[in-house]
């Protein structure tokens, strides 16, 4: 799977048919949007694009349309390990609206989602297989409960070796494709169905949004810095005639 979000929403009621047949806004009203939940950062125009195209933005940029009853945000600062700390200045968004949050990442297989009603957190969750469930809040939606009855459990790749049981009673990213549906109206893998948004048809406006002191800038480099120290050597590994996978060394290749 490859599928990474970075989705958060203001809405008057259910976010889908604001979303389907949406038409471009006015940059104003998206960079007003933008400027408004980032205070303090600066903020300039780069290239539109669509929701298809950037659900899950790089580092210092921020996609952003404003519709009728509905503002949407694609943002890796606003998407949370816990949805729960979300700022406090965005609470203010809320009052008698619904915020709607969704990340994921295939890369760790996380997956968060979170909905405010009225500025009160009434549904929470965010997990991965190395940190378990960091949070759970609420009771879980009617499209949760045949994940956690255990009827979709995680099955051992065929071949792969070094393989226990999967630490989570199903996969974040297929619940995750499930939580985008029901919250967002599209997905991102898998089937489509026949009442799905089009992501290509959402139109975004594009921000560069930066720390104008640098520190964040900074900090981040540090982190991947810090992280690709921890990362362990590459492995290469090769399909045997049995169908197994079999770790190989380069000059075996």
């Amino acid at each position: 799977m490859g599928a990474k979000t970075s989705l958060l929403a203001f809405t008057d009621g259910d976010l889908p048919p604001a979303l389907l047949g949406a038409s471009p806004c006015d940059p104003a009203e998206a960079e007003e949007l933008v400027r408004w939940v980032h205070p303090v950062y600066e903020v300039s125009r780069v290239g539109d694009g669509t929701l298809f195209d950037w659900p899950y933005p790089p580092d210092d940029i921020t996609y952003a349309t404003v519709l009728a009853g509905a503002e949407l945000l694609c943002d890796r600062r606003l998407v949370l390990d816990r949805p729960s700390e979300l700022p406090e200045h965005l609470y203010a968004a809320g009052a008698g609206r619904r915020i709607v949050m969704h990340g994921m990442h295939s890369v760790v297989d996380w997956l968060c989602f979170a909905v405010w009603e009225d500025g009160i957190l009434v549904r929470s969750l965010s997990l991965s297989p190395d940190n378990g469930i960091e949070e759970n809040v609420g009771e879980p939606y009617d499209f949760e409960l045949p994940f956690w009855a255990g009827e979709h459990p995680v099955e051992p790749v065929p071949g792969w070796p070094y393989q226990g049981p999967y630490p989570l009673p199903f996969h974040p990213l297929e619940l995750g494709e499930e939580a985008l549906r029901a919250l967002f109206g599209f997905v991102i893998e898998g089937q489509p169905a026949p009442d799905d948004i089009d992501a290509e048809t959402v139109p975004l406006h594009g921000f560069r949004v930066t720390d104008p002191t640098g520190r964040e800038q900074a900090e981040r480099e540090v982190n991947y810095q810090r992280a690709h120290q921890h990362m362990g050597p590459p492995r290469l590994f090769r399909m045997t005639p049995t169908g197994t996978m079999q770790e190989a060394s380069l000059d075996a290749l």
